[in-house]
């Protein structure tokens, strides 16, 4: 425990998400913590604002004895050694998502990671009321046994000017994939959250369809689950308008997400006992819909950082352990590796099998040169 009442962290990193994050405890959002040094390999005036050391290889930041937690925002590829000197070192760790490029990286953070330490993801569309109303629902058993689950997410669209002026998004060797590492890992963890891990996967990824990329920038996968049910994913960064809707079918009701309405129908009778006992040819449940669209205003980072914080001064849950963040990787792993080999893949993943599929393209694979060109940026457009 510690005994200001007060978590001392060390920011590494000092891009888009970074300074989102900063603004959040600088202006009293998150409460728990006190920002004590930042990381970047260029100086910038972060830290003469914050008032704070500024240091240009994140091991001295780890070693200088300023910071009990680390928050580390920075570009994918260079999570896993950082993530692994911080915690050797015996800091608390915040990461950005994802926890590393594949499975195997993200198991190898975890096995440094000791039962004193407090080690989260930032998987912050698990605060949203929307997605927590939809799994209160799901774990009251209202819906019943889910038979089908259906997420179609192609509002992300990203212009080409967001890779291009970045020399590691949306290459094999910056982030080991492209839309489903980066945009959909939400989604996907949220679909794991709500409906658990599939049994198989089957996947078509198209890789550089829409941008001048080489990784994957649609993606639509068929999942299997254990007790018979089927799931459809389908992303893309590269449709305008997108869609967001979000369908998880039971025996007993459906819950549907249009991008705006949660609506809730619920069957006066399961659908399989109607069927077994009806004698309408053609008829069909009675049901009562509702709509139960919670407010979502609420700042979703601030609230996973606040719960890291507390986690480490007071103890409780994690909103979004590190471990969590296998199983939406393992999901973008299977469909990338289906795609490649052209075959349903079975889960658990074989994390070894698909790092060797992975290493052959990063050894193929470099870092773009960034563009010079000026980019507008509107952080609160990115989150969708």
């Amino acid at each position: 425990m510690i005994e200001s009442g007060t978590v001392r962290l060390g920011v590494v990193g000092l891009g888009n998400i970074a300074q989102q994050h900063i603004a959040n405890v600088r202006d009293g959002h998150v409460v728990e913590c006190a920002i004590t040094a930042v990381c970047s390999r260029q100086q910038t005036d972060a830290a003469a604002q914050l008032g704070v050391t500024h240091f240009t290889d994140y091991r001295e930041l780890i070693d200088s004895g300023t910071c009990d937690a680390v928050l580390i925002a920075t570009p994918t590829f260079t999570h896993f050694d950082i993530g692994a000197c911080a915690l050797q070192a015996g800091l608390h760790v915040m990461m950005e998502k994802p926890i590393g490029l594949s499975v195997q990286e993200g198991q190898a953070l975890l096995d440094l990671h000791s039962p004193k330490q407090v080690f989260a993801l930032m998987l912050n569309q698990r605060t949203d009321p929307l997605f927590q109303t939809m799994r209160d629902i799901i774990e009251s058993d209202q819906l019943g046994e889910i038979c089908r689950t259906h997420w179609t997410m192609t509002n992300w669209f990203r212009p080409d000017i967001y890779f291009q002026v970045s020399d590691w998004r949306a290459t094999w060797k910056g982030e080991g994939g492209g839309l489903l590492l980066n945009q959909c890992i939400h989604n996907l963890d949220i679909f794991t959250w709500l409906c658990g891990m599939p049994s198989s996967v089957r996947a078509d990824c198209r890789f550089g369809r829409y941008h001048d990329i080489d990784v994957e920038d649609e993606a639509t996968a068929y999942f299997e689950y254990d007790n018979g049910a089927s799931g459809l994913f389908v992303g893309s960064t590269g449709e305008a308008p997108g869609v967001n809707r979000f369908d998880v079918v039971g025996d007993k009701g459906s819950l549907a997400f249009d991008g705006q309405r949660l609506v809730l129908t619920l069957n006066e009778r399961g659908t399989s006992e109607y069927s077994r006992t009806t004698h309408d040819m053609f008829g069909q449940p009675a049901t009562e819909t509702t709509d139960v669209t919670p407010d979502r205003e609420v700042n979703q980072h601030a609230l996973v950082l606040g719960n890291f914080c507390r986690s480490i001064l007071q103890g409780g849950q994690l909103i979004a352990p590190a471990s969590e963040g296998l199983k939406s990787l393992a999901l973008a792993n299977a469909m990338l590796l289906s795609s490649w080999e052209d075959m349903r893949i079975a889960l658990p993943l074989d994390s070894e099998h698909y790092q060797r599929a992975l290493q052959q393209r990063i050894d193929a694979s470099s870092l773009r040169k960034k563009s010079t060109a000026k980019a507008n940026i509107d952080m609160d457009a990115s989150y969708r």
